[in-house]
């Protein structure tokens, strides 16, 4: 076994970190504040160049470390900063000190940022690459960052403003719209008074999406010069800020599944809970597994690495996860500026003064930038243009609205209705929160600000002048929840799910939520007959099937027997496909490349004729567009568009990867490849993992959102959990490529392979188990500031 001992200035007494042999943290203080402490100084031990990035990022201060070409992202980042009052801020994540825990968790960071001064070694390499040094953090950047959360929807607000403007009539510009999202429960839009956004400048939402892209490093970004800096303010279609065309912008994929089985069907005779949430596939991975251990704490589970605390976990008495619920929590407002006074915006009969604020941001190698901020009552000004300033309303604005940061006020509860309440204090992202304890509950909170809209929807943007202004948030409670239903079982997969009775069109909470693909299959699995087991949990995370891929193959079949040689071939080879898009499955890698390459496009091309309109649409509805096909078009049509798909997806097969269909598999263009931001900027690619073959698609509950230019995945499931409520060294956790994200350790990248092979590692939790499986300690000891 070995060991380390480090200073941590700021400790009552010692504190023991034992490293699992899976690169999980297990730490173990006299104190909570030690902790979470020791917390800080190990996360950044292991993810010191993620976290000054995320820093960075967040507050706007990238292109001090990596030149011009960083500085409109920068200033983006500004934008949606939190600057309210800081004690209202601090109140509002429970009852709990959040201040002084985030004091100790950042102390503990810093800690370690002073540590690599001393002692360069410890530093990771990124550093020496980019030539930077980590910086140490105020209390205050942990809850000041907005940008990093996810809410919704102004993408779409936007995105259906411009299918309606291009229109002929409402009725056409709804039926093309539901092509590109569908609005569930049903629901007309209601168009405001004055609405028109046809002349809507194209960079409307640059700022927001330059707010909240990843930070990516290629050449000629990084060798940007101070004239070239404000071409850097694009983003493409995969999320990249880039200097070329910019892409019509569509909501993020992410997602997640999570479900909680009571013990009336488990096998165990126990509470199962499992959770994967889908995000973004990053290198490091975006969670962070630990388990904090003190007097009134004992947690274990994952975490943003950036937050102290976890909140996916359980507490040794009550395990809980979360997904996001799809709440509306943003809405634009476009406000009518004075011709006199461009300062000015249009309020009731009178003029409001838009806020100026000055701000200076430091540039490598230069002076510093001068910017000037732009906020309405609304919030910030993303554009003005023509007598328009642009404002976002959002929950960022509001006190408590640092993302995941609420969790802190649950890690405690051990009953429904302690987390319950806890849960008011739960602000953004909007989540279905499961919950499960050892006493047999289990129980469902749909958890966030929910807006109170008394004029509109959220489905459109609103003019500025206060006719369609929020009135508040809707109480918590009244959002909807379960406790120990007869069925035994509950399960959330971003759909639509909102309780038959509840009052959605009075209380317009959201009206955009994910596909029902996930949820439905989740529902047929949890809900047969047999007793649930953790091994079905592992498996049920796993599945493969597509509904949507189903019923094409289906639709196929229906189709006479074609004169076409490669249509009669690949009907051949869908003749017996199931749906289950396994990795190895010649089956699923064709429908696949029909669905996205071939028949998508052609079916929008057929639906919608004028370029401009379809140009909005992608990637488009599922749901609505195979229901078109189904039923919604002309039988010769629909067949005609199968055939040509058919025989274009067969060809592009053969061409990647050859003539014989016994040789292709859906893992051979379906991948993950975990890049390391700053594999551009070296010669080789050591610290890329992969590419690993992975089946399964977005429609999947094993969800694996991909490119459909090079099949890369790009979304899905990073982080997995299974957890045996009650007897918690049987749980089973996963964590992408590895916990650590220093190339050097040996925990870099050693959950891949088990990640690849849909398979986990034991989460321990006991003091035995945990000792048992130890390789490495490290000594934390009380030093001097």
């Amino acid at each position: 076994m070995s060991g380390a001992t480090y200073p941590l200035p700021g400790l009552d007494a010692s504190v023991e970190i034992r490293l699992d042999r899976w690169g999980l943290a297990h730490i173990r203080a006299g104190t909570a504040l030690d902790a979470f402490r020791a917390q800080g100084f190990n996360a950044a031990r292991d993810r010191l160049w993620q976290l000054d990035l995320w820093r960075k990022r967040g507050l706007g201060l990238l292109a001090a470390d990596f030149g011009p070409g960083y500085l409109a992202q920068d200033r983006a980042a500004r934008l949606f900063l939190y600057r309210g009052d800081m004690a209202a801020e601090w109140a509002a994540y429970g009852p709990q000190d959040t201040r002084a825990i985030v004091t100790a968790f950042v102390a503990g960071i810093n800690a370690y940022v002073a540590l690599t001064e001393a002692r360069p070694e410890l530093r990771p390499p990124e550093f020496a690459v980019t030539d930077t040094r980590p910086a140490l953090w105020q209390p205050e950047d942990v809850v000041r960052i907005r940008s990093h959360g996810l809410i919704r929807n102004v993408l779409s607000e936007v995105a259906r403003a411009r299918v309606l403007a291009r229109a002929e009539s409402r009725a056409d510009g709804l039926d093309a719209d539901d092509l590109r999202k569908r609005i569930s429960p049903p629901h007309e839009p209601i168009v405001p008074d004055g609405f028109d956004a046809v002349d809507w400048p194209d960079d409307l939402l640059d700022d927001f999406r330059l707010a909240t892209a990843t930070v990516g490093f290629s050449p000629d970004r990084m060798a940007a010069t101070r004239a070239e800096a404000w071409d850097w303010s694009k983003v493409d279609a995969h999320g990249a800020v880039t200097r070329g065309p910019r892409s019509v912008p569509k909501e993020p994929a992410e997602g997640s599944n999570n479900w909680a089985v009571a013990p009336s069907r488990t096998a165990t005779g126990r509470p199962i809970l499992a959770s994967d949430p889908h995000r973004v596939y990053l290198q490091p991975s975006l969670r962070y597994a630990v388990h904090l251990t003190a007097p009134g704490l004992d947690v274990i589970g994952a975490g943003e690495p950036a937050l102290p605390g976890i909140s996916i976990g359980h507490n040794g008495q009550a395990a809980f996860s979360l997904t996001i619920a799809p709440m509306d929590q943003e809405d634009l407002f476009v406000c009518e500026t004075d011709p006199a006074d461009p300062d000015r915006y249009r309020s009731g009969d009178g003029w409001a003064a838009i806020t100026r604020i000055t701000e200076r941001i430091p540039v490598r190698g230069g002076p510093d930038e001068t910017v000037i901020l732009g906020f309405t009552r609304h919030g910030p000004v993303l554009r003005e243009d023509q007598g328009r300033a642009f404002a976002l309303r959002t929950v960022w604005s509001e006190p408590g609205a640092a993302a995941y940061l609420g969790s802190l006020a649950y890690l405690g509860a051990t009953t429904p209705e302690a987390f319950g309440e806890a849960l008011r204090h739960w602000s953004a992202p909007s989540v279905n929160q499961l919950y499960a304890d050892t006493a047999g509950h289990i129980a469902w909170f749909m958890a966030g600000k929910a807006p109170v809209r008394p004029g509109h929807d959220g489905l459109l943007p609103v003019p500025g002048d206060g006719r369609y202004d929020w009135a508040g948030f809707h109480d918590p409670g009244a959002l909807p929840r379960s406790v120990d239903p007869a069925s035994g079982w509950l399960a959330t997969a971003n759909e639509m799910n909102l309780p038959p009775d509840y009052p959605a069109e009075d209380r317009k909470v959201g009206f955009e939520w994910a596909e029902p693909w996930r949820a439905r299959r989740i529902r047929a699995v949890l809900g047969g007959p047999d007793r649930h087991s953790l091994a079905d949990s592992q498996a049920l995370q796993g599945d493969v099937v597509s509904e949507p891929a189903r019923r094409l193959a289906d639709l196929v079949r229906a189709l006479p027997a074609a004169g076409d040689p490669d249509v009669a071939a690949a009907q051949a080879v869908l003749a017996s496909f199931d749906g289950a898009l396994h990795h190895g499955s010649a089956a699923a890698a064709l429908i696949e490349v029909v669905w996205v390459r071939h028949l998508r496009p052609a079916l929008l091309a057929a639906l919608v004729p004028d370029a401009g309109t379809r140009r909005l649409l992608p990637p488009g509805d599922t749901q609505s567009l195979i229901e078109r096909l189904e039923t919604g078009l002309d039988p010769a049509a629909c067949a005609a568009l199968l055939t040509d798909a058919l025989a274009a997806a067969y060809r592009t097969c053969r061409e990647r990867m050859g003539a014989d269909p016994a040789g292709w598999s859906w893992g051979r263009l379906h991948h993950a490849l975990f890049a390391h931001p700053l594999t551009a900027l070296r010669p080789d690619s050591r610290w890329d993992i992969g590419p690993l073959p992975v089946g399964g698609a977005a429609a999947s509950v094993m969800h694996a959102e991909y490119r459909t230019d090079t099949f890369r995945l790009t979304h899905g499931a990073s982080f997995r959990m299974v957890v045996d409520v009650g007897d918690w060294d049987r749980s089973v956790f996963i964590n992408v490529p590895g916990q650590s994200g220093d190339p050097a350790s040996p925990h870099y990248a050693d959950l891949a392979p088990v990640w690849g092979r849909q398979d986990y590692v034991p989460m321990l939790y006991g003091r035995a188990a945990v000792d048992a499986a130890t390789e490495t300690v490290i000594t934390l000891t009380p030093s001097p500031a």
